[in-house]
């Protein structure tokens, strides 16, 4: 069993509000045991592995951090099985989970409530959206360039040194070991897997799953 297997049915357990001892009795194993599974001390069976994934509702898949996609979150949009309908409620469950995990982000901007840390966040959205939608756009080279002032051909350079630096400006912000006028507000921002499960309820779930997909996409297999 992967580690993803652990770090997934912890946080579906506490996005549910759910205690080890709880999942335990419904699952018939022992709370030892699932504590176990949670800490990837030992790999369970097929058997728990499918008898957790219909308790969850999800996919085995997902549960193996193949996929970022619940089975049933799919199904609530199609039940059809076409390439084309899945492909769609795909792309429908990815505006979802990025849509609710920048508001969760701005949320946390409100919170903290400073002018240059908000700006540097939105900023970086800002040009990360835009490189996207230019590459798009501009895929097509007959589609006119009139409406960027940026030159097709330098644009993507100086949208990556931008990102880089706005990056380093957050990461400088909120690291502990650099002083700045408002770390200290960032740093009375405690967050957890369970504080955004009880706080954010309807966007836990799509927090968790960008948190999953990312990371699996940053896995380069060499």
């Amino acid at each position: 069993m992967n580690k993803d297997f652990s770090r997934i049915i912890t946080l579906l357990r506490k996005e549910k509000k759910l205690s080890q001892k709880q999942v335990a009795t419904d699952l018939g194993v022992s709370q030892a045991l699932l504590s176990h599974y949670e800490k990837g001390i030992r790999e369970c069976g097929l058997e728990f592995l499918s008898k957790i994934a219909d308790y969850y509702d999800v996919s085995t898949d997902y549960l193996l951090g193949r996929t970022p996609h619940r089975y049933s979150d799919i199904s609530d949009i199609s039940n059809d099985s076409t390439n084309a309908n899945r492909d769609k409620a795909t792309l429908i469950i990815s505006k979802k989970i990025l849509q609710n995990t920048q508001e969760l982000i701005y949320d946390f901007l409100y919170k903290i409530d400073n002018r240059k840390l908000s700006k540097n966040v939105v900023n970086y959205l800002m040009v990360s959206t835009y490189n996207m939608f230019r590459k798009i756009y501009s895929a097509n080279r007959k589609n006119p360039q009139d409406m960027f002032a940026i030159h097709n051909e330098v644009y993507s350079g100086f949208s990556t040194a931008a990102l880089e630096v706005l990056s380093t400006r957050v990461s400088s912000a909120t690291d502990p070991n650099c002083e700045n006028d408002f770390l200290k507000k960032c740093g009375e921002l405690e967050i957890s897997p369970d504080t955004i499960a009880t706080e954010y309820p309807q966007l836990a779930s799509s927090v968790f799953n960008l948190i999953q997909h990312a990371e699996t996409n940053m896995k380069f297999k060499k």
